[in-house]
């Protein structure tokens, strides 16, 4: 069906956006097979976590500390970085109705999309309008953050130029793995359209340490 669409697209006049796929990691099958799926199909985007429907699969009940899917996400996330796919969605926070006074969402969600992001997973899935700004925020670059890495790809480069290895920024070593990360973060940030020109103009004396 997919190879049929995009013969169709090829033969149309008419520019059609390209098709990508996200595989939903549902069950103890396809997360030993992880590896398998990841290469199936060069259309193939991103790794989403069912979690309902693993904890179904594997007669666990999900708790709050989500402890029971610690091995299966860090599987995925682990999967999908190491074939370069661009997305790895956690699983959805079922909690979404505010019982505070102010309507803001509850800290479940916020506490899910740190955890997510700290085993590596650059989004999560919403399931109601009031989740998305707090993914966003969480998994989005964070203001410091991008600052930060701005501020040391700019020094890298000054480092690099004068022929130095490893360098300091703030008093912590700068090595290749982390120039790397920092500049990782400035593409990122330069996708969802934060100013990071004007971040590399309020930078631009930046030296290495």
């Amino acid at each position: 069906m997919i190879s049929h669409t995009l013969a169709q697209q090829s033969s149309s006049d008419q520019p059609r956006p390209p098709i990508s796929l996200l595989a939903l990691v549902e069950s103890a099958k396809s997360l030993t097979n992880l590896t398998q799926i990841c290469a199936a199909s060069p259309l193939l985007q991103g790794l989403v976590f069912a979690a309902e429907d693993f904890a179904l699969d594997l007669s666990i009940t999900r708790t709050p500390s989500l402890t029971e899917f610690l091995f299966a996400r860090s599987a995925i996330a682990t999967a999908a970085r190491a074939a370069n796919l661009p997305s790895t969605i956690d699983l959805v926070c079922t909690a979404y109705k505010s019982e505070k006074a102010d309507g803001s969402p509850p800290a479940t969600l916020q506490e899910e999309c740190l955890d997510g992001r700290r085993l590596g997973f650059n989004g999560k899935q919403c399931i109601h309008p009031s989740q998305v700004k707090v993914a966003n925020d969480i998994f989005g670059p964070q203001e410091e953050e991008t600052t930060w890495a701005v501020r040391c790809v700019i020094a890298d480069d000054k480092a690099a130029a004068a022929g130095r290895g490893a360098w300091t920024l703030d008093g912590k070593m700068i090595d290749v793995p982390v120039a790397q990360k920092a500049r990782a973060i400035v593409k990122k940030a330069e996708a969802v359209g934060v100013d990071v020109a004007a971040l590399r103009e309020q930078w631009k004396h930046q030296e290495p340490e």
